[in-house]
């Protein structure tokens, strides 16, 4: 039995040329237009039980914004995402948004049409592989590359991070001599290098830098971690 599907993508010709496919294999196809973005309007206006949602870059902030509305207004329909080779941030952002499934964008009709079905019954349409990556991002996030906080920490040494916690702590050159059980003379030096590496000129600098950029939280768990 055919399904009643709405398709959409960022690029008209995309669209149109797999919803001709589509119909020509018996299935329903209300509506096909671009760009993606348009689709939870185009959604609600015509109930379809999937929607093909075709994007070039899903790991964009906001590339399931329309999606996450469509699963919020109209629940009982199933997205399915068409997108480029995978990077698993774009799965887990497409999953966590409400899409019952994703597909690459090459692959065979035959292959968007079990999407559909799948989807259509409520289960869950990504190939395993896929789906394990896209959960392991879930579960393990990679950092961002404008992430400051993480480039700064990634300048300091062990020792260093644990100096910058101290520091954040409000301890003395004696206490983190102390409590690292080295020399106040190396303490000092420590000190030193963690606001030279960082650039300010000043232990409140340094806390206030740490706060601001997350450093200290990631330091903190660094930290931890090595106990």
């Amino acid at each position: 039995m055919g399904v009643r599907l709405v398709v959409v993508d960022d690029h008209r010709l995309l669209a149109e040329a797999l919803a001709s496919a589509l119909k020509l294999r018996g299935h329903r196809v209300l509506a096909a237009a671009a760009p993606a973005a348009g689709a939870a309007e185009l959604v609600l206006s015509r109930s379809p039980e999937v929607c093909l949602f075709g994007t070039a870059a899903p790991a964009e902030p906001g590339a399931f914004d329309a999606v996450a509305r469509i699963k919020r207004e109209r629940p009982v329909v199933a997205v399915v995402v068409l997108g480029p080779v995978p990077d698993p941030r774009g799965i887990a952002a497409a999953f966590a948004a409400g899409a019952s499934g994703y597909v690459r964008h090459d692959e065979r009709i035959e292959g968007v049409e079990r999407a559909m079905a799948k989807a259509r019954a409520g289960e869950v349409a990504i190939a395993q592989p896929l789906l394990q990556g896209a959960f392991a991002e879930l579960l393990n996030p990679a950092r961002q590359p404008d992430d400051e906080g993480a480039r700064l920490l990634e300048m300091l040494t062990p020792r260093e991070v644990e100096v910058l916690v101290r520091v954040a702590e409000g301890e003395d050159t004696r206490l983190i001599a102390a409590g690292m059980r080295i020399a106040p003379s190396t303490a000092r030096t420590h000190v030193q290098r963690v606001l030279m590496k960082l650039g300010v000129g000043s232990r409140l600098e340094a806390a206030a830098l740490a706060a601001r950029t997350g450093l200290l939280d990631r330091a903190a768990e660094e930290t931890a971690g090595s106990v």
